[in-house]
């Protein structure tokens, strides 16, 4: 029983799986932020200029065709702004020079 949990500890170590999960869950933390950033202070913001004014209700019709643009554009907004976070992260936090592929 000893040699499993000592395994497993290196295997936590080794992987860096405690802080893949709290990467993980701040990661869910700031998605929320986001979201709620777009939702209630960028989009009403953008909303007079929507026609109709509901946002997450614009549509474009083509024929049968019927394009939800406005919940798509929220959608874009969020993950720019999310990219945005990720790229401040590596840049700042991370001390990169330039952020490269490795």
């Amino acid at each position: 029983m000893k040699q499993i949990i000592s395994e497993f500890k290196e295997f936590l170590e080794e992987y860096k799986v405690i802080g893949l999960a709290i990467a993980f869950i701040m990661a869910s933390a700031a998605t929320v932020l986001v979201k709620s950033l777009v939702d209630n202070i960028i989009m009403p913001i953008i909303t007079p200029f929507i026609p109709g004014g509901a946002w997450q209700q614009a549509t474009l019709s083509l024929g049968p065709i019927v394009i939800g643009w406005g919940a798509f554009l929220g959608a874009l907004i969020n993950f720019i702004i999310l990219a945005l976070v990720i790229f401040l992260v590596a840049k700042l936090f991370l001390k990169e020079e330039k952020v490269i592929k490795k």
